[in-house]
C-alpha cells in the first residue's frame, strides 16, 4: 500500500516511504499541529488481521513511549486508523550501524567503546523501566550526522518484573545476536540485552560477527555451546581491556555476564581512559564440583512422593473428578475473573502509558538550586551531566541543558534534564607556539585549554607549514576558552608567469613586475621572419608557477627594414639659376640642365630639367641611414645623410 500523499488523523502528512521491516513500513511525514517532520511506523497490511500481531506492535508503542533518553528514538504518538496501526516517532537522519559497517569494515577500538558506552546507557534507562529490548543489532541502532547513537525498533521489547521467557512460543529477534538463552528459548533479562551489546562491538571491532553458520539454527547452536574466537586475536592493536569487557559481555553463563549496563559502562569508560590496564574482573564460582544423582536414588525420590498425604489441590482435584458440572462452573467462572483481571491491567497499563507532559524549560543561566525548583514544579528530574570552565558564564550557572529548550516541545513528567554546569573563567598561560609546526602548535594551545584561529600567509623567510608569528604574547595571561590567532606559514608565494610574447620590451618589463617578477636581462636577434621590435622568446614559459622576484630573461628580436622615403630638390636654388631674356625676342627663355640624384652611390634620377624648377621630387628607398647626392650640369651640388627609420623626406636647395 503506498500512503504517500494519505492525512493520517487529521494531523500526519506521509511525505515519501524511507524505510521497511520484517513487521512495519515506516514513511517520513510532516506533523500539522506541531510544524515538524516526524517518523512514521505502519503496520504492515498482512499483520492487520493477525492479533497477535497488532499486540506485538502495540507492545512497541507502549515500552518506548515511556522512555526519555538521549540515546533513544523517542515516541511521541500511537493510533490507527482503520486497518492503518500507526505509531509516530522521533526522524533521525543518519546511518544504521550496519550500514556503516558494512561501508567501512572494522572501525577504530576508541569510536567502537563510545558507541558502545551510548547504547549501554540507553539499556541502562530501559531496564530501570523494566523494559529489555531482546533484538539489539546494528540493523536497530542509527548513528546521526553528529554522531549519537540512538536505538530504536523496540517492537520485541516485553515490560517484565523481573525476567521473561520468548513470547509467543516462537524466537524472536536476529539469531546472530542471540543470547545463549534467547536461542534455547528459555528466559531473558536484562543480561540478554548485555550480551548482544557484546556481539555488536564484537562485529564494530572485528568487521564480523563472532558465529555464523549456513542455517539460523546452526548460528544459534553455536552461541550455546562454542566459545568465540577472541577478538584480539583478529585484531592484535585492540587493548586487552576492551577485548575482555567483550567476552565478559558473550560469558555464556547469565550470572558470569556484566550484570547491569551500569556495570558495564563503568569498565568502557576505564578502558577508555585505561586502555593498557586489566580493568574487568574474572568471575568467582563456587568450588563444589558437578554431582551425578544415582538412578536409586532418583527412584527414592519417586516413592517418597508418593507416600505423601494427599494435600488440599489433590483434594480439590478430586472433588472436581468426582462433581464435573462444578468444574465446568469453575471453569467458566475463573475465565470471567481471568478476563475481567486481563481487561483492567490493560486499562492500568494504558493509562500509565499517557504520563502528562510537560513544556521542557529554559534552565541556560540558572544555578543548579533554581533549575531543580524550577523542574520539580514541573515534576521532572535534574541531573548534573558534566562542569566545565566557560568564557563569559560565570560559575554555578547552567551552560546547557539535554534535551534543549524549544517552544512547543514537550517531555513526559518524570524525564530527566542533563545540565552542564559552568565552573567560571580559568587563567591559563598563553604559550609560544612561534617556530613550531602548525601541528605542534595547535596541541600545545588545546592543552593550554585555549580555542584556536589558524591565518595563513606568505613568507620568504619561514619554511611552509610554521608559524610566523602569534597575536598574543607569549607568558601572557588569559581565561581558557578564548580564541587566540596564530599565522602558519603558505611558504614562498607562488605566481603566474605571464605571456610575453609580442610585447615591446617596456611592455613586457612592465608585465614583469606586476606578476612579482624581477627582470633580469634582454637579449637580442635577428629574425626577419618574425614581428620586429618585439619579445620572440622568453626564459621561462608563460603559465607556469614560479617563487615571487623569479628572474626572467627576454629576448627582442631587432633587425633594419627597408624604408620608403622622397627626396625634393629646388632646382632653381641649388643652382642659383636666374631668368634668361632672348636679346632676339626680348622674351623669356627656358634654359634646361641635366639632374642626377644617387642614393648609396645608386642613381635613382636622371633627366633635363628648367633651371627655374622649385620643387622636383623623387622616390627612394633604403635600410637605415642612407646618402642622397644630387648633381646638376655634370656637377655635384649637395651630399645628405637620412635615417629612413627616422626620417621620411628631405627637401635638397
Amino acid at each position: 500500500m503506498n500512503l504517500e500523499g494519505k492525512l493520517l488523523d487529521n494531523r500526519y502528512e506521509i511525505i515519501e516511504k524511507i524505510g521497511s521491516g520484517g513487521m512495519a513500513t515506516v514513511y517520513k511525514a510532516k506533523c500539522l499541529v506541531l510544524k515538524r517532520y516526524v517518523a512514521v511506523k505502519v503496520l504492515r497490511d498482512e499483520f492487520t488481521t493477525d492479533e497477535e500481531f497488532i499486540k506485538r506492535f502495540n507492545v512497541e508503542a507502549q515500552a518506548v513511549a515511556s522512555l526519555t533518553h538521549p540515546n533513544i528514538v523517542s515516541v511521541y504518538d500511537v493510533g490507527h486508523e482503520g486497518n492503518l496501526y500507526y505509531i509516530v516517532m522521533e526522524l533521525v537522519k543518519g546511518k544504521t550501524l550496519k550500514e556503516i559497517i558494512v561501508e567501512e569494515g572494522a572501525l577504530g577500538w576508541k569510536w567502537s567503546v563510545k558507541i558502545a558506552m551510548q547504547i549501554a546507557s540507553a539499556l541502562e534507562t530501559a531496564h530501570r523501566n523494566n523494559i529489555i529490548h531482546r533484538d539489539i543489532k546494528p540493523h536497530n541502532i542509527i548513528i546521526t550526522e553528529e554522531g549519537v547513537a540512538k536505538v530504536t525498533d523496540f517492537g520485541i521489547a516485553k515490560a517484565v518484573s523481573n525476567s521473561t521467557i520468548t513470547a509467543f512460543g516462537t524466537t524472536i529477534g536476529s539469531v546472530h545476536y542471540f543470547s545463549p538463552e534467547h536461542a534455547r528459548g528459555g528466559f531473558t533479562d536484562a543480561r540478554s540485552d548485555l550480551y548482544s551489546l557484546g556481539v555488536v562491538m564484537y562485529e564494530m571491532i572485528t568487521g564480523k560477527v563472532p558465529f555464523d553458520s549456513d542455517t539460523p539454527v546452526s548460528v544459534a547452536l553455536k552461541h550455546m555451546q562454542e566459545d568465540p574466537i577472541e577478538p584480539i586475536k583478529i585484531k592484535p592493536e585492540l587493548p586487552q581491556s576492551v577485548n575482555d569487557i567483550i567476552m565478559k559481555a558473550m560469558r555464556k553463563d547469565a550470572n558470569e555476564r556484566y550484570q547491569s549496563a551500569t556495570e558495564m559502562i563503568k569498565d568502557l569508560e576505564l578502558a577508555l581512559k585505561h586502555p593498557e590496564e586489566q580493568i574487568v574482573s574474572t568471575p568467582t564460582l563456587g568450588d563444589s564440583p558437578t554431582q551425578k544423582i544415582s538412578l536409586d536414588y532418583a527412584e527414592e525420590l519417586q516413592k517418597q512422593e508418593k507416600r505423601k498425604k494427599p494435600g488440599k489441590l489433590d483434594k480439590i482435584k478430586k472433588y472436581f473428578e468426582e462433581h464435573p458440572v462444578v468444574k465446568v462452573i469453575a471453569i467458566i467462572l475463573a475465565c470471567i475473573l481471568v478476563f475481567s483481571i486481563a481487561m483492567g491491567g490493560t486499562y492500568l497499563v494504558l493509562s500509565l502509558g499517557r504520563t502528562k507532559e510537560v513544556q521542557i524549560p529554559n534552565l541556560q543561566g540558572l544555578t543548579k538550586e533554581e533549575a531543580e525548583q524550577k523542574a520539580k514544579e514541573l515534576k521532572l528530574k535534574i541531573e548534573v551531566s558534566e562542569e566545565k570552565y566557560h568564557l563569559e558564564i560565570p560559575e554555578g550557572q547552567i551552560i546547557e541543558q539535554d534535551p534543549k529548550y524549544q517552544d512547543n516541545y514537550k517531555v513526559k513528567e518524570g524525564s530527566t534534564i542533563k545540565i552542564v554546569i559552568s565552573k567560571g573563567q580559568e587563567i591559563v598561560e598563553m604559550p609560544k607556539v612561534v617556530g613550531k609546526t602548525r601541528d605542534e602548535a595547535t596541541k600545545m594551545l588545546k592543552e593550554a585549554g585555549l580555542e584556536i584561529k589558524v591565518e595563513e600567509e606568505f613568507s620568504d623567510d619561514v619554511e611552509k607549514n610554521y608559524i610566523i608569528k602569534q597575536e598574543i604574547e607569549e607568558g601572557e595571561k588569559i581565561p581558557a576558552g578564548t580564541t587566540v590567532t596564530i599565522y602558519s606559514s603558505m611558504g614562498i608565494e607562488q605566481v603566474q608567469v605571464p605571456d610575453l610574447l609580442g610585447k615591446t620590451e617596456s611592455e613586457a618589463k612592465s608585465a614583469i613586475n606586476s606578476a612579482k617578477l624581477k627582470w633580469k636581462s634582454t637579449d637580442k636577434t635577428s629574425d626577419s621572419s618574425k614581428p620586429n621590435g618585439v619579445v620572440v622568446n622568453q626564459s621561462i614559459s608563460s603559465g607556469s608557477m614560479v617563487d615571487k622576484n623569479t628572474e626572467i630573461t627576454i629576448t627582442i628580436n631587432e633587425f633594419d627594414e627597408i624604408k620608403t622615403g622622397k627626396v625634393t630638390v629646388n632646382v632653381k636654388s641649388l643652382g642659383n639659376y636666374k631668368k634668361q631674356i632672348d636679346e632676339e625676342t626680348g622674351e623669356e627663355k627656358t634654359v634646361y640642365v641635366p639632374l642626377k640624384v644617387t642614393v648609396n652611390g645608386e642613381q635613382v634620377l636622371s633627366e633635363n630639367i628648367d633651371t627655374m624648377t622649385t620643387d622636383k621630387s623623387v622616390s627612394i628607398q633604403g635600410i637605415g641611414t642612407v646618402t642622397i647626392k644630387v648633381y646638376l650640369d655634370g656637377n655635384l651640388k649637395r651630399t645628405e645623410n637620412i635615417n629612413l627609420n627616422t626620417q621620411t623626406s628631405i627637401t635638397i636647395e
